[in-house]
């Protein structure tokens, strides 16, 4: 009788124990995956936050997007009112109204020509011909500033003037007190009419580049105009042009601007 319940007791203590020890295993496994599982989140965790701190904020390259100084005149004025009638008259004198060029878009581009003939009959005749020329670069992100655009294209402008098939005497000048940089280019031109004596001053004022071309020539027997005359005549024309540029945008007599160089443009040549 003694012998079952000792067998019974036995059982009953090995149970325990095998119950006890199935257990731990149990807990070890719930444990370590919980301990996993809380390291893998701890990671995503840092991480996550690092990914939003990092998508959170704007990047360098985003903050450092790219800007231009806005272009200093906005519009031109009518090309054909640049001058005033006395100037006209003085350079010419026999011209009716100027003739306006197409323009797409007259804010940012136009010219305007005038031709004079004084026919002395059998004394031969003084041909006069003089063309206004405007052109306005606005500031492009893709391009560049405005007041640079145009400083490109002024030089471009002084060197084809310098490089005109068939010139002889060429000889380029700056001009002073015109614009933030202007050069003088006169050559002389002979053509079946006669021989010319050709002016061009190219002006640069902020955005804007105004070229002057002032040609005269004595046909007929009559005298060749002096070059000296028409240069300085066509130099004042062409400071004239500048003042109704700065006028057309409401900045009064044109001032050299922070971008004008202090010394002659790199493309005049005495």
């Amino acid at each position: 009788m003694q012998q079952p319940a000792q067998r019974d007791q036995r059982t009953k203590r090995l149970n325990r124990v095998l119950v006890g020890a199935a257990v731990v295993p149990v807990m070890l496994i719930a444990a370590g995956c919980s301990s996993d599982s809380g390291s893998d989140s701890d990671s995503a965790s840092g991480s996550d936050g690092a990914g939003k701190s990092a998508s959170s904020g704007p990047s360098a390259s985003a903050s450092a997007s790219p800007t231009v100084q806005a272009a200093a005149y906005s519009k031109l004025p009518d090309s054909c009112a640049v001058l005033s009638k006395k100037t006209l008259g003085d350079l010419v004198p026999k011209a009716k109204s100027g003739k306006a060029g197409k323009a797409d878009d007259a804010s940012s581009r136009g010219n305007c020509s005038w031709s004079s003939l004084d026919d002395n009959g059998v004394k031969g005749s003084q041909f006069r011909w003089l063309n206004v020329s405007l052109l306005r670069f606005d500031s492009d992100t893709t391009r560049g500033a405005g007041d640079e655009l145009a400083r490109e294209y002024y030089d471009k402008q002084v060197q084809a003037a310098q490089g005109v098939d068939g010139a002889k005497s060429v000889k380029s000048e700056p001009v002073a007190g015109t614009g933030d940089e202007a050069t003088s280019v006169r050559y002389d031109l002979k053509k079946k009419e006669g021989s010319f004596k050709q002016q061009t001053v190219v002006v640069r004022v902020e955005n804007v580049v105004v070229t002057l071309d002032y040609n005269g020539a004595g046909l007929a027997g009559e005298k060749t105009p002096s070059a000296d005359t028409l240069s300085k005549s066509a130099q004042k024309a062409a400071k004239e042009a500048v003042t109704a540029v700065s006028k057309a945008n409401d900045t009064g007599a044109p001032s050299p601007s922070k971008s004008a160089s202090s010394s002659p443009s790199k493309t005049a040549a005495n």
